[in-house]
């Protein structure tokens, strides 16, 4: 979610408005669920009201793709979305296949075994990951879509796949995009950054790879000046109180998280920053897709942001 700048000029920002997020997030993902549910609070005191998007493009309609190059245990993710005339997600086909086509929730031994071990199997979490992009996260608020439990790593791909198609939505790009799974990465830095700010500020981020490992990772939340909240000691002070973290704390620990592991889906959840931390999943995920096809061409991204 977003948190409004803490301190304006000399006048600090009432601490209500940050006991309504849980974390300091600027991302697309991010902003897009704290306005939704802020103006869903307010629609029901004002009849029906939908929140207008002040910046980032409308998904333009078309059915855009996405495929991974190489099999994994058997199988592969394909994944599509049709995007109708509103800009809204009329229909997500995500699948696993194998060499023969066939799909990983026509498995049935596969299904069965991993229904006793994860309490989930593909024919549960396949259709339930789909029809929540059709829902909730229809408009592209890909923040919306829940992990399934006992499909953690799925559910992971699934969001970062999603993302990356919205993106490609918003451009009008139906161009198939091509996932080089399971590649090593190339040596190089990798950077990502978001077009528009909300409250104030929007995610930069880069990842240097050696050796198939990241060596350096910089994620930050910057203002137009270039100014990182990091260094807003207002707003970390007021955050702190609210929420036990701020981004003093939160952007070094999912940093030091990244390095350690060279590995976005395992990257630590930072208790009181849920959302900055799932929104650096996402785009730590898309800059290792970068990497393992060795594209070093910042990733430019048109997030969505919301009037509350």
């Amino acid at each position: 979610m977003k948190f409004k700048s803490v301190i304006t000029g000399a006048s600090v920002v009432a601490i209500s408005a940050l006991a309504l997020a849980g974390c300091g997030s600027s991302s697309s993902s991010s902003s897009s669920s704290s306005s939704s549910k802020k103006s869903s609070s307010s629609s029901s005191a004002k009849t029906t009201k939908v929140a207008k998007l002040t910046a980032g493009s409308k998904m333009k309609a078309g059915t855009y793709k996405l495929a991974e190059q190489n099999y994994s245990h058997g199988y592969k993710a394909e994944f599509s979305i049709t995007v109708n005339s509103k800009g809204k997600i009329t229909k997500s086909d995500y699948n696993q296949v194998n060499k023969k086509g066939k799909s990983k929730v026509d498995d049935t031994a596969y299904n069965k075994q991993m229904k006793k071990v994860s309490g989930t199997n593909p024919k549960t979490y396949q259709p339930k990951l789909n029809k929540a992009l059709e829902g909730a996260a229809a408009t592209g608020n890909v923040s919306t879509i829940d992990v399934v439990s006992g499909a953690t790593e799925s559910s992971k791909t699934f969001q970062n796949y999603a993302q990356q198609l919205v993106q490609a939505a918003q451009k009008g790009d139906t161009a198939t995009i091509k996932i080089n799974n399971g590649a090593k990465m190339k040596d190089g830095t990798y950077k990502l950054a978001e077009k528009n700010y909300s409250h104030g500020y929007r995610d930069t981020f880069s990842i240097t790879v050696k050796n198939n490992k990241i060596t350096k990772s910089a994620f930050d939340q910057v203002n137009k000046k270039g100014k990182s909240k990091v260094d807003d000691a207002a707003y970390n002070k007021q955050m702190k109180k609210i929420s036990k973290t701020n981004p003093k704390t939160y952007q070094p620990a999912l940093n030091k998280s990244l390095v350690k592991s060279s590995d976005p889906t395992k990257v630590d959840v930072v208790t009181g920053a849920t959302e900055s931390s799932n929104t650096f999943v996402l785009y730590a995920e898309q800059l290792q897709n970068a990497a393992q096809n060795g594209d070093t061409k910042t990733i430019s991204i048109d997030n969505m942001v919301f009037a509350e």
